[in-house]
């Protein structure tokens, strides 16, 4: 099975620890994905110009450097991959309270109301009402510290109950099914079950270490295409079995048969190490 993954992906998934990535490397993993070495060297160019990476050298002996800061937006969210295994362990469970935000940003304020509106959803809020987003996570922390950044906080109001009710449902796994788009949530994950099994397959077989690189990225790619968009739901409100579990667990599997040659891997891969 193919994974769609871009250009700037791959570049981003070869930084090394001392930020740089390898310019034959790049090309030769690229090539695996069925890029060209024009494709490659455009994006290698558009990433130069907008600021995220320094150029040294040409051509397969060249060596793009990550800037300091785009490094440091660049850093994986451990914590949150911890918490997801920890929760699809039984870990973590929910505590049958209701997290809502409410807020009202006036127009002149548009661009800070649309862009606190895109960090609730990517926090996983589901929209109750215009302006009214409910969680079953303690996410006020993290929704407080969107607002506060963007200076809209005092639009915002949070509540906490155990008692949500829409027209006459109060159920909380049919309220969650209600909610929450479960049928796309789920479909993102059985493809990336499938991609992780084949994937863990062709790990077995001992790849070299081009190829190696290539696994890990297209694994890394669909395991952010089928969780960015995912709110990570707590197993109580959810269908059983659930695919996102299940495809978590073989990527974890793959993540395991990529530790063992871990000192081949770069360094958003070994950031990852022991967090399921």
């Amino acid at each position: 099975m193919d994974v769609d993954v871009p250009t700037r992906t791959v570049v981003e998934a070869l930084v090394q620890a001392d930020g740089t990535v390898d310019m034959g490397e790049l090309y030769d993993v690229a090539a695996e994905l069925g890029m060209s070495d024009q494709q490659v060297r455009l994006c290698a160019k558009r990433l130069v110009a907008d600021g995220k990476f320094t150029s040294e050298g040409r051509g397969r002996r060249g060596v793009l450097r990550m800037t300091p800061e785009a490094l440091r937006a660049a850093e994986p969210d451990v914590e949150f991959v911890r918490f997801m295994y920890r929760q699809d362990a039984g870990e973590v469970t929910w505590d049958g309270n209701w997290h809502l935000v409410a807020f009202a940003v006036p127009e002149s304020q548009r661009p800070a109301r649309d862009a606190f509106r895109d960090a609730v959803v990517r926090f996983g809020g589901a929209p109750l009402q215009g302006g009214l987003y409910v969680s079953p996570h303690d996410w006020e922390p993290l929704v407080e510290g969107e607002a506060e950044r963007l200076g809209v906080l005092d639009s915002v109001t949070f509540l906490t109950s155990r008692d949500l009710r829409i027209g006459t449902e109060r159920g909380a796994v049919a309220l969650t099914a209600r909610l929450w788009p479960l049928a796309e949530i789920a479909a993102r994950h059985v493809r990336l079950a499938e991609v992780a099994e084949e994937r863990l397959r062709l790990l077995e077989e001992g790849p070299d270490r081009t190829t190696l690189l290539r696994i890990a990225v297209e694994v890394a790619a669909e395991f952010t295409r089928a969780v960015e968009p995912d709110p990570l739901l707590p197993p109580a409100l959810l269908p059983r079995p659930w695919a996102g579990a299940q495809a978590r667990a073989l990527v974890a599997r793959c993540w395991e048969a990529l530790e063992r040659r871990s000192a081949e891997l770069p360094l958003l891969f070994r950031a990852y190490a022991g967090v399921r």
